[in-house]
């Protein structure tokens, strides 16, 4: 059994696949080294179990690692069994999930473990982009097994017995675990990291199997859809009134109500997650002002801004649902950008990531303005500018550099001064501006949007936006990758 957790390495295996579907690969494969009396220890499987099975009839490449050999540390032919898993995936176009409870590299055998590691990460980033990667921490994970963690697409961690760090809590600088264990799911999901947190072991594999669900096998054979129950010209009344918090507004706009949240905990601002729309899976992105509870009540409220880590999370949802394919939706409710002196350090960056993300991705791209949408912010965040296909709009919605009262007052400002009643005056000319420059009518006019929608009828008009653009092609310049 793990020293960290209640679950043996094969009894996590049993417990995320299907029944009776899981075969094994090097059963085995043990250690070469013979260094500091290795000869003498019995490493079953060299302290990893690897193998194949099937999630809800989809096939998946895994591996479990055992804690209660050797710590679970990675050796050579620990990674060669890992490393020979990406092999097998790769040339059957299939996921690969890891189950991590590792105690770090393996010291008795050093440098081949080391060039261990290093085949390992070089399957990886080969891998990336072609067939979707999920790590899960179910005990430690630390060092290099914390980078390897990175290299997937997502992150799954069990919220008590799981530790991910590169250098312990105790060893940073004025800092020790007492103080901030930085080592914990909390942190770990808070600081973007963590994609998803499971309360249990249980929740974690099961969280995994939903997320397995809704992703095609690689980028070339897309099986992430499902037939839709939900009706297609299904009104959603309460839309209009959830533009605050856009989570629910996603939920709602759904195929019977389905969501998954991608890294909940990091910049709440910013909403991202996995909806379905007729059977098909869409990669979410939303700007948040409210975080609402169960109760109806406001919890947390957001100035509106973009910040640099909502404009990262986003950024790196749309770099994944690009590579497989997933078609990509945006509510955009944004005032512009974050001014603090620690979004300014990284804001500009931040930006051009976001920027980048929706410019290049290629797949299905449709913005919705539920609010405001003004200046650079309203540009990065999906416009058509960059690269949407259909941009709709709600009635109310504003498009512009900057609110409506804030221009006037730089345009008119001598008229202004003359004005014995300057409230009044404002309110006129920014009357004339909105209708001019800062309405949605006003950008429609001018093709930036291509229909203004009732807010009820937004699911409709989604479904059949993507149910349009479903065969959508679109080359680009030759070139090996851009740099950003």
């Amino acid at each position: 059994m793990s020293n960290t957790s209640q679950m043996s390495a094969m009894e996590r295996i049993v417990s995320l696949l299907d029944e009776n579907s899981f075969v094994e690969i090097g059963a085995q494969v043990t250690k070469r080294s013979t260094d500091f009396n290795m000869q003498e220890k019995s490493i079953p499987s060299d302290g990893v179990i690897t193998g194949y099975g099937m999630i809800d009839c989809k096939m998946v490449y895994l591996y479990s690692q055992d804690a209660s050999v050797l710590g679970g540390s990675i050796g050579e032919m620990h990674a060669k069994k890992i490393a020979r898993i990406y092999d097998l995936a790769l040339k059957v176009g299939a996921p690969v999930i890891g189950l991590i409870d590792c105690a770090g590299l393996r010291l008795q055998e050093a440098t081949d473990a080391l060039a261990g590691f290093g085949d390992l990460y070089l399957k990886q980033t080969m891998a990336s982009g072609i067939i979707p990667q999920i790590s899960a921490v179910f005990g430690t994970c630390g060092g290099g097994v914390a980078v390897s963690s990175a290299l997937s697409d997502f992150t799954f961690m069990e919220a008590s017995a799981g530790k991910l760090f590169v250098n312990s809590p105790n060893t940073l600088g004025g800092n020790y675990i007492g103080k901030c264990d930085t080592s914990s799911s909390k942190f770990q999901a808070e600081s973007g990291m963590v994609d998803f947190v499971g309360t249990d072991e249980m929740d974690v594999l099961s969280k995994i199997r939903q997320l397995i669900a809704v992703l095609p096998n690689n980028f070339e054979d897309d099986a992430s859809f499902e037939d839709c129950e939900d009706d297609l010209n299904r009104l959603v009344p309460s839309f209009g009134n959830e533009i605050e918090d856009t989570k629910q507004a996603l939920i709602d706009i759904s195929d019977n109500h389905f969501f998954i949240e991608v890294k909940e905990a990091f910049a709440k601002e910013m909403v991202t997650g996995f909806i379905r729309l007729n059977g098909m899976t869409v990669g979410a992105i939303a700007n948040r002002t409210k975080e609402i509870n169960e109760e109806g009540k406001a919890v947390q409220t957001y100035d509106g801004s973009l910040t640099s880590r909502g404009a990262v999370k986003a950024a790196e949802f749309v770099t994944v649902c690009d590579s497989f394919n997933i078609p990509v939706l945006s509510l955009t409710n944004v005032n512009g950008f974050a001014a603090t002196m620690c979004d300014e350090k990284r804001m500009a960056k931040a930006c051009a990531k976001l920027t980048y993300a929706f410019a290049n991705a290629t797949v299905p791209k449709v913005n919705v303005i539920i609010g405001k949408a003004y200046g650079s912010a309203y540009v990065a965040m999906n416009s058509k500018h960059v690269g949407a296909d259909l941009v709709f709009a709600l009635p109310n919605s504003q498009v512009g550099m900057m609110d409506a009262k804030a221009a006037v007052e730089i345009i008119y400002s001598e008229e202004i001064a003359k004005e014995s009643d300057k409230v009044a005056a404002i309110e006129k000319y920014a009357a004339e501006y909105s209708k001019l420059q800062a309405s949605s009518e006003s950008a429609a006019k001018r093709g930036y949007i291509d229909n203004i929608i009732n807010p009820e009828e937004t699911r409709k008009h989604l479904a059949y936006a993507f149910d349009m653009l479903f065969t959508k092609t679109e080359s680009r310049p030759a070139k090996k990758h851009g740099t950003i």
